[in-house]
């Protein structure tokens, strides 16, 4: 009998599951490069095989799930300074680092700040 050319399970369903796993790497590894995580976070590959016999145990159902845990993105700071409007109302303004109108030492001028909208009823 000829010598049977033995594969990992990682190589079955004609490669798939190997695939799976590629893909989900991929992600891990645009995660690590994105400037928005953590560097130094760890990010998880997890490859579950579940094997199923048959009443037999001739047969195993064979089900691979690969799946990875990345590193959420950073949060996002700003500040709301809460403040009456032109007709007294309060209204939440985010805070600039400049006096709005102002021009700084690269000749950029500082924007209007945003005014949060509040809505009162749905």
């Amino acid at each position: 009998m000829a010598e049977l050319d033995r594969k990992c399970i990682l190589e079955m369903a004609m490669g798939a599951i190997q695939e799976r796993a590629d893909y989900e790497m991929a992600k891990i590894i645009d995660n690590i490069l994105d400037v928005n995580t953590k560097a130094a976070k760890k990010r998880t590959l997890t490859i579950t095989v579940d094997l199923i016999p048959d009443e037999e145990r001739r047969q195993i159902r064979v089900n691979a799930v690969a799946k990875s845990k990345l590193e959420p993105t950073n949060p996002i700071a700003t500040s709301l300074y809460l403040t009456g409007d032109s007709n007294g109302e309060m209204v939440a303004v985010e805070m600039v680092p400049q006096v709005p109108g102002q021009r700084a030492i690269d000749g950029s001028e500082q924007e209007q700040p945003k005014v949060l909208r509040l809505l009162k009823q749905a």
